[in-house]
């Protein structure tokens, strides 16, 4: 089964319902990603596979992340900034594959966050990740079950009244690191979309 990525008018349609769905909401922005912040969203992904792994592949995920502001603006003009420390489960992970679709669950132990200064509702940020996928059948086929995943990607927070919208594109990296051979590797380019909150304790 294959799937793409629609680009263009279907992902700029979604995109303005969303922002309609929440314009009442924006009356008032939420603080954001401040120094002692604590974040929590609830995101969903999808993706198809790039040129310089395995190729024919779809992925699709939902996850679910916990984040800490560590620090406060730091850094010059454009650059400056907020450094935020994050983790993600990923109950549901989806890896369409020529041979068979594999089902699996991922764990994400850090995801390393630079917050750019805020402007206005937008809170820009680019993002390192890693972690760990386990699925029912080997990914890409012929290799292994258990996978490591290294991502990056660049996005923004939309803030409103007391939750955010976030929108971002990932590239993201899944390999067995050697544990199997042959490692072929897997790299898609992905929309992430998610909802959530800001909140200091």
């Amino acid at each position: 089964m294959r799937i793409r990525l629609q680009a263009g008018g279907g992902l700029i349609s979604f995109l303005g319902f969303l922002f309609l769905v929440t314009a009442r909401g924006f009356a008032q922005a939420e603080p954001g990603p401040e120094y002692g912040a604590h974040e929590v969203q609830v995101w969903t992904g999808g993706g198809y596979s790039v040129p310089g792994g395995t190729s024919s592949t779809g992925i699709f995920d939902i996850g679910l992340r916990y984040g800490w502001v560590l620090t406060d603006e730091h850094g010059p003009g454009f650059l400056r900034g907020r450094f935020e420390y994050a983790v993600d489960a990923e109950p549901a992970y989806l890896i369409f594959q020529p041979a068979n679709t594999a089902y699996g669950v991922g764990f994400n132990p850090f995801a390393l966050k630079w917050d750019f200064k805020r402007r206005g509702r937008l809170s820009p940020y680019f993002e390192l990740s890693g972690g760990t996928l386990f699925t029912d059948h080997n990914v890409p086929t012929y290799t292994n079950t258990v996978n490591f995943t290294s991502a990056a990607a660049l996005g923004t927070h939309v803030l409103g009244a007391k939750y955010n919208w976030s929108v971002e594109l990932r590239y993201l990296h899944i390999s067995n690191a050697g544990l199997a051979t042959p490692n072929p590797g897997l790299n898609t380019v992905q929309v992430r979309v998610g909802v959530g909150r800001f909140w200091r304790k």
